[in-house]
């Protein structure tokens, strides 16, 4: 018999893609969880339910616009009234599309930040008013090394990674006196996925060599974020593989 809601405790991804995000998803249903996964369309969460389920696990996924205030609000009530409280919550979005700033456009820069940005402030708000009430939860946000310095050729990917990296210390140091933890991880360096496998041969030639990084094991140390003791809360983590120039 299956744990009445109020008892089981959920990790809801929002991004929960096929590499970081999907792994992360399968890191904290291995530890008992309730995953709660989201993409816009559910149709691709499938193969990523079945496999936490298969492994004992429990997940649901959900399609959801993670810019639209109305299906974040919606997405929230649902799975707290019918699936349990959200203990830990990940922003996993990314949006990294290159472009040069002369040829960029307003609506392609601004769906940028709405999706890397903006959608972390709606999805991250709603959550933590449930968290508040509790005095207890983790809000985890995924950037990259774009949040900390814009490159040439990604304006708009910056500009929504900086706007990411301000929330998460401003949210931080409101909530960490509520005993929230809030936290932001910088994920530098190209990760095993098909799209690098097939856009970048060069570069998934250093799979071999520890070269790029592996989404499981960026998934453990969310799963370390989220069990740290609030007398060592760490705010930021940079994770990169050890060949990767910074």
């Amino acid at each position: 018999m299956s744990a009445p809601a109020s008892k089981k405790k959920v990790a809801l991804i929002i991004g929960a893609g096929d590499a970081t995000g999907g792994a992360i998803a399968r890191r904290f249903a291995r530890e008992g969880y309730v995953a709660c996964v989201t993409r816009r369309s559910a149709d691709k969460l499938a193969p990523l339910v079945a496999a936490i389920q298969a492994a004992g696990g429990e997940a649901h996924g959900f399609a959801s616009d993670a810019r639209r205030e109305e299906d974040v609000i919606a997405l929230v009530e649902q799975i707290e009234s019918e699936i349990g409280p959200i203990e830990a919550f990940v922003f996993n979005i990314g949006a990294n599309v290159p472009c040069s700033i002369l040829e960029e456009t307003a609506r392609k820069y601004f769906k940028v930040w709405e999706m890397a940005c903006f959608a972390g402030f709606l999805n991250a708000r709603e959550v933590a008013k449930r968290m508040v009430t509790r005095k207890r939860g983790t809000i985890l946000f995924t950037g990259a090394t774009a949040g900390l310095r814009g490159s040439a050729g990604f304006a708009a990917f910056a500009g929504a990674k900086h706007g990411i990296r301000a929330l998460a210390q401003s949210m931080a140091r409101e909530l960490g006196p509520m005993n929230l933890h809030v936290a932001h991880v910088v994920v530098d360096g190209a990760i095993d996925t098909e799209f690098i496998r097939d856009k970048f041969p060069d570069k998934y030639a250093q799979k071999d060599q520890d070269g790029i990084l592996n989404p499981d094991h960026i998934a453990e140390n969310y799963w370390y974020l989220h069990n740290q003791p609030r007398d060592a809360w760490t705010f930021e983590l940079d994770l990169r593989p050890w060949s990767e120039r910074w």
